[in-house]
Protein backbone atom coordinates (compact mmCIF):
# COMPACT_ATOMS: atom_id res chain seq x y z
CA UNK A 1 0.00 0.00 0.00
CA UNK A 2 1.31 3.38 -0.99
CA UNK A 3 1.64 6.30 1.43
CA UNK A 4 0.76 8.45 -1.60
CA UNK A 5 -2.84 7.30 -1.06
CA UNK A 6 -2.97 8.59 2.53
CA UNK A 7 -4.03 12.23 2.37
CA UNK A 8 -7.17 14.25 2.95
CA UNK A 9 -8.90 14.91 -0.38
CA UNK A 10 -11.35 17.67 -1.15
CA UNK A 11 -14.50 16.55 -2.94
CA UNK A 12 -15.38 19.12 -5.60
CA UNK A 13 -18.60 19.70 -7.53
CA UNK A 14 -18.77 21.61 -10.80
CA UNK A 15 -21.65 23.93 -11.49
CA UNK A 16 -24.21 21.97 -13.44
CA UNK A 17 -23.90 22.83 -17.09
CA UNK A 18 -24.55 20.88 -20.24
CA UNK A 19 -20.86 20.70 -21.18
CA UNK A 20 -18.77 20.28 -18.08
CA UNK A 21 -15.67 18.14 -17.57
CA UNK A 22 -17.09 15.91 -14.83
CA UNK A 23 -20.53 15.27 -16.30
CA UNK A 24 -22.03 16.35 -13.00
CA UNK A 25 -20.15 13.80 -10.90
CA UNK A 26 -18.17 14.99 -7.87
CA UNK A 27 -14.42 14.70 -8.29
CA UNK A 28 -11.13 14.95 -6.43
CA UNK A 29 -8.18 16.92 -7.77
CA UNK A 30 -5.20 14.64 -7.14
CA UNK A 31 -1.89 16.46 -6.59
CA UNK A 32 1.07 15.32 -8.74
CA UNK A 33 2.80 13.65 -5.77
CA UNK A 34 -0.33 11.72 -4.64
CA UNK A 35 -2.58 8.92 -5.83
CA UNK A 36 -6.34 8.66 -5.58
CA UNK A 37 -7.16 7.67 -1.96
CA UNK A 38 -7.84 4.00 -1.34
CA UNK A 39 -10.66 4.76 1.09
CA UNK A 40 -12.73 7.82 1.91
CA UNK A 41 -14.64 8.38 5.14
CA UNK A 42 -17.83 10.45 4.97
CA UNK A 43 -20.14 11.28 7.84
CA UNK A 44 -23.85 10.71 7.36
CA UNK A 45 -26.28 12.93 9.25
CA UNK A 46 -29.83 11.82 10.08
CA UNK A 47 -32.47 13.57 12.12
CA UNK A 48 -33.99 11.29 14.79
CA UNK A 49 -37.39 12.96 14.82
CA UNK A 50 -36.78 14.16 18.39
CA UNK A 51 -35.99 17.72 19.46
CA UNK A 52 -34.16 19.41 22.30
CA UNK A 53 -33.67 23.06 23.24
CA UNK A 54 -30.50 24.83 22.15
CA UNK A 55 -28.61 27.38 24.25
CA UNK A 56 -31.33 29.98 23.56
CA UNK A 57 -34.15 27.56 24.40
CA UNK A 58 -35.18 27.08 20.76
CA UNK A 59 -36.19 23.54 19.81
CA UNK A 60 -33.62 21.96 17.50
CA UNK A 61 -33.73 18.53 15.86
CA UNK A 62 -31.53 15.83 17.37
CA UNK A 63 -29.11 14.53 14.76
CA UNK A 64 -27.24 11.23 14.75
CA UNK A 65 -23.97 10.98 12.86
CA UNK A 66 -22.64 7.77 11.33
CA UNK A 67 -19.25 7.09 9.74
CA UNK A 68 -19.36 5.61 6.24
CA UNK A 69 -16.39 4.19 4.34
CA UNK A 70 -16.07 4.17 0.56
CA UNK A 71 -13.36 2.00 -0.97
CA UNK A 72 -11.68 2.59 -4.32
CA UNK A 73 -12.83 -0.30 -6.51
CA UNK A 74 -9.64 -0.09 -8.61
CA UNK A 75 -7.53 -1.07 -5.62
CA UNK A 76 -9.95 -3.80 -4.59
CA UNK A 77 -9.80 -5.25 -8.10
CA UNK A 78 -5.99 -5.21 -8.01
CA UNK A 79 -5.80 -6.91 -4.61
CA UNK A 80 -8.59 -9.50 -4.76
CA UNK A 81 -9.16 -12.62 -6.81
CA UNK A 82 -11.72 -12.34 -9.61
CA UNK A 83 -14.21 -14.42 -7.63
CA UNK A 84 -13.91 -12.36 -4.44
CA UNK A 85 -14.00 -9.09 -6.39
CA UNK A 86 -17.21 -10.19 -8.11
CA UNK A 87 -18.67 -11.07 -4.69
CA UNK A 88 -17.91 -7.52 -3.52
CA UNK A 89 -19.53 -6.14 -6.68
CA UNK A 90 -22.63 -8.28 -6.12
CA UNK A 91 -22.89 -7.03 -2.51
CA UNK A 92 -23.03 -3.52 -4.00
CA UNK A 93 -25.75 -4.59 -6.47
CA UNK A 94 -23.31 -4.44 -9.38
CA UNK A 95 -22.98 -7.05 -12.11
CA UNK A 96 -19.94 -9.33 -12.14
CA UNK A 97 -17.14 -7.48 -13.93
CA UNK A 98 -17.09 -9.45 -17.19
CA UNK A 99 -20.88 -9.27 -17.53
CA UNK A 100 -20.77 -5.51 -16.88
CA UNK A 101 -18.04 -5.08 -19.50
CA UNK A 102 -20.01 -7.07 -22.07
CA UNK A 103 -23.16 -5.05 -21.47
CA UNK A 104 -21.17 -1.80 -21.57
CA UNK A 105 -19.63 -2.73 -24.94
CA UNK A 106 -23.06 -3.62 -26.32
CA UNK A 107 -24.49 -0.26 -25.21
CA UNK A 108 -21.52 1.61 -26.68
CA UNK A 109 -21.92 -0.20 -30.00
CA UNK A 110 -25.64 0.61 -30.08
CA UNK A 111 -24.88 4.30 -29.42
CA UNK A 112 -22.31 4.36 -32.24
CA UNK A 113 -24.82 2.78 -34.67
CA UNK A 114 -27.41 5.51 -34.01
Amino acid sequence: MSDNRKWVPEIVYEDYEEHNLSGGLPFIQVPPDKEMPDIIFILGSEETGDFEPDIDGEEQPIVEMSVNQYANMKYLQEGLSTEVYDQVRQCLNLLPLEEARTRGKEKAENLIKK
